[in-house]
C-alpha cells in the first residue's frame, strides 16, 4: 500500500486516472447475501465473495429467492503500479453525493492481473 500526502485536487487527479486505467465489470444477474451458520458452511462456487464473523458465514451469491435485499454488483480490477490508495472511499463519496446511497465494497488480490480488485455493491434501485 502506498502512503502520500498529497492536495485534494491531486487526489482527485490520481483516482481519475486509476478509474480510467481500472477494467471494470457490471455483472448482469442481481446478488444478495445468504447467511450460513459459521457450523454449516459449504463451499458455494457460484459466490462472489465469502466472509464470516464469529456466527455466520456471508456469501455474495445471485439471488435464489424473493424477499431478499438486493444489489447491483460491479467490479474494478486495477492497473499494476498505479496507486490506487484512497479509491474505495472516492467512488463511495461520489455515488452517495449523486445518488443518495452508499456502497459495500469487498475486496480481494490476483497478482495476475495488477494485484488487489474490488466488488462493489449498490442497492439495486439505483442500479441504472
Amino acid at each position: 500500500m502506498y502512503i502520500s500526502q498529497e492536495t485534494k485536487e491531486e487526489t482527485e487527479k490520481r483516482l481519475k486516472k486509476v478509474l480510467r486505467a481500472a477494467t471494470f465489470k457490471v455483472y448482469a444477474e442481481p446478488y444478495y447475501f445468504r447467511e450460513v451458520p459459521v457450523d454449516d458452511f459449504q463451499f458455494d462456487s457460484k459466490a462472489l465473495a465469502m466472509v464470516k464473523d464469529d456466527e455466520v458465514w456471508s456469501l455474495l451469491v445471485p439471488v435464489e429467492k424473493e424477499g431478499t435485499e438486493n444489489f447491483k454488483i460491479f467490479s474494478f480490477h486495477f492497473e499494476e503500479g498505479l496507486d490506487n490508495s484512497g479509491f474505495v472511499g472516492w467512488l463511495a463519496t461520489k455515488i452517495k453525493e449523486k445518488l443518495g446511497s452508499g456502497i459495500f465494497v469487498v475486496c480481494g488480490q490476483n497478482s495476475n492481473q495488477g494485484g488487489i480488485f474490488d466488488y462493489n455493491g449498490c442497492p439495486i434501485e439505483i442500479a441504472d
